[in-house]
């Protein structure tokens, strides 16, 4: 496929790099330093907290597929994941090209959001001590986070696009297992963590997965 990858660099789009170009496709990486990518691939410079529509609509142009790995690199930086998104969606549609394939967070399906305003109360795939425990941690912690990723989840429902959302729980740098368990609409039961590369390579597997558009998708072990 043609594909284009957002956040190329960051250390779980240089997963979906590496495989992508491991299976033969052809991409274009969209980064903020050119420097950071190293891969015989296209390059596009561009920096989605100040968005250039037409430099957008370029890397997009053409395109099979747009894949999303963005995410903030630091606080000052909430955000940029919803607004971004909305940046890549108005390039997509300007360009014609429909299928869009974003890496969000598990967990987030229960806060409210402009097309969702009344979400459930809990996350049917949350055991208890995540429920409990786990998830009120987090949030604490990373509650504007969480709140700006389920605003992309919102840009994504109104695109009119065919996309998927990959939700993901904790991530660690351990080696891959090629094997892992997904859940639609919710997290995966008793699914903590997943190795980045294991997320990359659904990721990328869930371009060509068409039961999985419009959905969100969890994935973890």
């Amino acid at each position: 496929m043609r594909l284009t990858l957002f956040a190329a660099s960051g250390r779980t789009g240089a997963h979906v790099l590496g495989q992508a170009l491991a299976a033969g496709h052809e991409v274009t990486a969209v980064v903020r330093n050119p420097d950071a990518v190293t891969a015989p691939v296209r390059i596009v410079q561009a920096d989605l907290t100040a968005p250039d529509p037409v430099a957008l609509k370029s890397a997009v142009d053409g395109r099979d597929a747009v894949v999303s790995a963005l995410g903030p690199r630091h606080h000052g930086e909430y955000g940029v994941v919803s607004s971004g998104t909305r940046a890549i969606v108005e390039a997509m549609g300007a360009a014609g090209v429909r299928r869009l394939v974003v890496v969000s967070v598990a967990g987030i399906s229960t806060i409210p959001t402009p097309s969702r305003p009344d979400p459930p109360k809990r996350d049917p795939g949350m055991g208890f001590f995540m429920r409990a425990v786990l998830s009120p941690l987090a949030n604490l912690r990373l509650r504007k986070h969480y709140e700006d990723v389920a605003l992309m989840e919102h840009e994504l429902r109104v695109s009119g696009l065919d996309w998927t959302s990959v939700q993901l729980p904790l991530l660690t740098d351990k080696p891959p297992t090629g094997h892992y368990r997904i859940a639609y609409e919710q997290s995966v039961r008793g699914g903590f963590g997943i190795a980045r590369a294991d997320a990359a390579h659904f990721t990328l597997r869930a371009v060509g997965m068409p039961e999985t558009v419009r959905h969100s998708v969890a994935v973890a072990y």
